[in-house]
């Protein structure tokens, strides 16, 4: 009962609240809870920054690659240099209007002709697979042709070494790649014209004029292989001579004992 009394009156001694010591309260607490503005730190800078070269780098690999500038004096690399050729070569045969087939074919102002095949398409390959890179070459333009349904004279120096001797005679190099392609007997180019020309729509037009082939025809002599074993010696390359009584090479096939297939490529 004493310890009641004690503690109501010393309620009565504590000092009432008032309106203002409540708004001082108040405001004081509000003003420590506030801190002033102060510079990031340079740890904090740091990140932000790391941060930021990350996106950076993000983006980059989402950019298509910006092509290079060129010095006005320095000489472009030669694939840029071949590419501009072929593409200025393009544009001056697209110049010569849509009656162009009926002027030779000038895409090569070489001046180098194959005699005798003014009415067709020689391409001059090799069916070994012995360097890939020429194997698929090859493939590639007989490919481009055949998708055209045209007929094309299709000399493979694998098959018979006097097509290499040929080659080398018109170019005049003892080296040469292949394939090599010649239309209307002018001399057109290797893999990468044809495949320039197939890609802007010229091939087509340089083709219009030749006949079309039956869809999925195939010589039932040589199944497109443009080569048969010879007849004479049944591909043997020896013949047997009976005045003289001895064997003789035979001088109708090739080194293979080859001849070209009488039903296509007569």
């Amino acid at each position: 009962m004493a310890e009641m009394e004690n503690n109501m009156e010393f309620q009565g001694k504590t000092k009432p609240v008032t309106g203002s010591s409540l708004f001082n309260r108040s405001f004081t607490m509000h003003a420590s809870a506030v801190k002033p503005y102060s510079q990031p730190s340079s740890r904090s800078y740091n990140a932000f920054e790391s941060m930021k070269g990350k996106v950076k780098k993000l983006c980059n690999l989402f950019e298509s690659p910006k092509s290079p500038t060129l010095v006005p004096n320095e000489s472009p690399p030669p694939l840029q240099t071949q590419t501009s050729s072929l593409s200025n070569k393009l544009r001056s045969i697209k110049s010569m209007g849509h009656d162009y087939n009926r002027f030779s074919f000038t895409f090569n102002n070489s001046g180098i002709r194959l005699p005798g095949t003014e009415d067709r398409i020689v391409v001059y390959l090799t069916s070994l697979h012995g360097i890939r890179r020429t194997f698929e070459d090859c493939y590639a333009v007989r490919m481009i042709f055949r998708g055209f349904r045209v007929w094309i004279d299709e000399r493979d120096v694998s098959m018979d070494s006097a097509y290499k001797k040929e080659l080398q005679g018109v170019l005049g190099q003892k080296n040469v790649s292949l394939p090599q392609v010649f239309i209307r007997g002018n001399y057109v180019g290797g893999a990468d014209v044809i495949k320039l020309m197939f890609e802007t729509g010229e091939l087509a037009k340089v083709l219009d004029r030749f006949p079309r082939r039956e869809p999925g025809f195939v010589c039932d002599g040589c199944g497109d292989v443009r080569f048969v074993p010879c007849g004479n010696c049944s591909g043997s390359r020896k013949v047997f001579d009976e005045d003289e009584d001895v064997r003789k090479r035979c001088l109708e096939c090739n080194e293979n004992g080859l001849i070209r297939c009488p039903d296509c490529c007569s």
